[in-house]
């Protein structure tokens, strides 16, 4: 393997974000973004090491009362991925994933009460991600991937709260064909 294999690029899209508590069923999605940088590193035809630093909008909606609460949790992401190429110019996805929570903001019907602080939270998240994706001959294509919190978040209450999001996105992969 030589560096010349290695191909750079851009990823962004939506993040379909939840909280998985053991406490509550009241959550709903939120609705983020993520755009990050990748490396794609081919170790053979059909594989690929994928390590990627991402920011992440996370978190969740949920009612209490009258009152819609929007939590958001953001994230610098840093997942590492092994890709299999499954047919031209799809592949599958797995791997771990790295968060580093970098700001906590929680609103009622659009205005923020800073009830929840950062201090509330553990600062490092660990998750799982599983996806699929296209990328065609021009390195343009799409990815989608479900990342599941493998962690707890919380550190404020008993409650075990885990983060899990699924992002959709586009992805486009410089200096190079991005199909192996």
């Amino acid at each position: 393997m030589s560096a010349q294999n290695i191909n750079f690029g851009l990823k962004g899209g939506l993040n379909l974000a939840t909280l998985d508590n053991n406490q509550d069923n009241n959550i709903q999605n939120r609705i983020g973004f993520h755009g990050g940088l990748f490396a794609n590193i081919p170790v053979s035809s059909q594989i690929a090491i994928q390590p990627e630093v991402v920011y992440s909008s996370q978190g969740a909606k949920y009612d209490v009362g009258n009152e819609d609460l929007n939590l958001t949790l953001n994230y610098v992401n840093i997942p590492l991925m092994l890709q299999a190429m499954v047919g031209r110019g799809f592949y599958a996805q797995a791997g771990p994933q790295l968060g580093i929570l970098t700001g906590v903001a929680d609103k009622v019907n659009d205005t923020e009460i800073g009830a929840v602080t950062i201090d509330d939270f553990k600062k490092t998240d660990v998750a799982l991600g599983v996806g699929l994706g296209y990328k065609g001959l021009s390195g343009f294509g799409i990815d989608a991937r479900y990342n599941f919190g493998l962690t707890n978040i919380n550190n404020s209450t008993s409650a075990n709260i885990k983060n899990n999001v699924l992002q959709i996105g586009l992805v486009l992969q410089l200096g190079g064909t991005g199909r192996r």
